[in-house]
């Protein structure tokens, strides 16, 4: 069994990132930056595969949880393929040495020139999500001369009990083909000459933190496969999607990749089908923070202010999802006096009042130049990032037990009107 160990901890009251002190990154990179952990990557793939180990299975790693090239590249020679949703992530799947056939392409807005791409990379699957995206497939299929392999995203309509920005599972959602006309998209499918009907999919949601609504779900799909087989319909794949959740506070307990697999493996051993599964968060989101320095301290008669250097723009999660990410201090401080405490608001330098990181949060004093660090920010990070307020987007590194390297520059105001004329 892999045990998936810490990553960040304290050493002399020093925050490090396996054997990298992370003030030392700082000097040489410079607040804002992401840091991730080569190791927990690693591990956390080879905990999931692990979990699937006793039954034919293939990890589709989503791409929209962090693409950076080098992330993708560890976890291609880990194994891993990638579920993509954008002609964008097949050309970096693809520029990593993704295998083709190791990659599935989902998405309710897929483009002519999308679909043709995938096609002529000859991916292993696009995950269909509706009648008319169907239809456009079998026409590029056959334009190209091609047999468009091709799984039916199907939405069971369960509640995966997470942010509704995220729930992707209900009949309102507008992903995938309503349960309730599967059978008769499957025969639709099949009669179509330029398309190849190779499996079913199912993706309910992200940072789902309970087993029920996947046991649920997968339930549904497992009694649609029989029906499907009934009418002769006979399918090589089953894709379970992703969305399972991580610990993001202290006392949330998300279960783990052991966990999701005791609870599913019963209901799908005994199909002679290959299982896909679509993790993102769950193997990045735990290996990557976000490090920030404090501009300022600005006291209010209402509120006292943590000014710092990162902002909306570089992690928008707080104010997207209302989530919640837990911050310290770099330099662990060694007093636990109450009086030294303070109860603030953590906010960025963007003209947005959504602008904050944590509101009405406890936190140890601290002063201007000294280091945060916002934990568990790998995943929807820096791949949601933006430019807003004009502003450059960070640099991301990437620590190997006592070294470190820069995977991506930090923009400098030239990238900013790249593309742009006057």
């Amino acid at each position: 069994m892999i045990t998936v160990m810490k990553s960040f901890d304290y050493r002399d009251n020093e925050l490090y990132c396996e054997d990298v002190k992370i003030e030392d990154v700082d000097r040489k990179v410079g607040t804002p930056f992401y840091l991730y952990s080569q190791k927990r990557i690693a591990n956390n793939y080879r905990a999931f595969d692990e979990a699937f180990k006793e039954i034919d299975h293939l990890i589709c790693y989503s791409y929209k949880a962090n693409s950076n090239l080098s992330i993708c590249k560890l976890l291609k020679e880990q194994g891993a393929g990638a579920d993509i949703v954008s002609g964008g992530e097949l050309y970096k799947a693809l520029k990593v040495g993704v295998d083709p056939k190791k990659i599935v392409f989902s998405g309710v807005g897929k483009t002519q020139e999308e679909i043709e791409y995938a096609l002529k990379s000859d991916i292993l699957m696009l995950n269909v999500e509706s009648i008319p995206e169907l239809e456009l497939t079998n026409k590029i299929a056959g334009k190209l001369k091609k047999k468009a392999s091709v799984a039916l995203r199907i939405n069971p309509d369960i509640d995966p009990n997470t942010h509704p920005h995220i729930s992707t599972g209900l009949a309102k959602s507008k992903f995938g083909i309503d349960i309730s006309g599967a059978k008769e998209a499957y025969k639709k499918a099949e009669e179509l000459k330029n398309i190849e009907t190779m499996g079913i999919h199912m993706h309910i949601g992200s940072q789902i933190t309970e087993l029920e609504p996947f046991v649920d779900s997968l339930e549904k799909i497992v009694e649609l496969i029989k029906e499907l087989e009934k009418e002769g319909i006979k399918l090589r794949y089953l894709d379970i999607g992703g969305g399972l959740g991580i610990s993001y506070k202290k006392d949330e307990k998300a279960p783990t990749s052991g966990e999701f697999a005791k609870k599913l493996l019963p209901l799908i051993k005994r199909l002679k089908y290959r299982i896909i599964l679509e993790p993102g968060r769950a193997i990045i989101g735990d290996a990557g923070i976000l490090v920030t320095k404090v501009l300022y301290i600005k006291k209010t008669k209402e509120k006292t202010f943590v000014i710092v250097d990162a902002a909306m723009n570089n992690l928008i999660r707080p104010t997207l999802y209302n989530a919640y990410h837990e911050i310290i201090s770099i330099k662990k401080l060694r007093t636990t006096n109450s009086e030294l405490r303070t109860t603030v608001d953590i906010v960025g330098p963007v003209c947005e009042s959504g602008d904050y990181f944590a509101k009405n949060r406890e936190l140890p004093e601290v002063k201007s130049g000294d280091l945060l660090a916002i934990l568990d920010a790998g995943a929807y990070g820096f791949s949601m990032s933006s430019n807003y307020n004009a502003r450059p987007k960070v640099a991301e590194v990437l620590v190997k037990k006592d070294r470190y390297r820069i995977i991506r520059k930090r923009e400098d105001y030239s990238d900013l009107i790249r593309g742009e004329e006057i």
